[in-house]
């Protein structure tokens, strides 16, 4: 089942009642059928701007970091960076947010978030 799982710590005991499957894998699915079994199981779909990638093959894992590349030259933004969320959604402070920042400068990653929070501050001079 294609999705994005969060378990509380009693997935454990979930798991533990599970048999390997046909291929003698532990399957993610059956861990979900074991909470559907205790009214356990909540699901949320991933509305517009969400994508998937599967990334199981050597095939897949090549598209997946091209679809990434792509969206984030094209964009000028970074998918899924936490330092960014974090800032974003108020649970960082600028200092903070900096004082993750700075050491990354030699990268291209790091360079990115200090850009994030200067162009912030440009932002809210030009607005004042």
């Amino acid at each position: 089942m294609v999705g994005l799982y969060f378990y509380p710590n009693d997935v454990v005991e979930v798991a533990k009642n599970i048999r390997p499957s046909a291929r003698g894998e532990l399957e993610i699915t059956s861990v979900n059928e074991g909470f559907l079994r205790r009214r356990q199981l909540k699901m949320s779909i991933m509305g517009r701007g969400f994508a998937w990638l599967d990334t199981g093959t050597h095939d897949a894992y090549q598209e997946a970091g091209n679809f990434i590349e792509t969206v984030e030259k094209r964009q000028s933004l970074k998918i899924a960076c936490p330092e960014e969320i974090a800032w974003r959604q108020g649970w960082i402070s600028d200092s903070q947010f900096e004082e993750l920042a700075w050491p990354l400068m030699k990268s291209q990653y790091g360079r990115y978030l200090v850009q994030l929070l200067q162009g912030q501050h440009e932002y809210h001079k030009q607005i004042h």
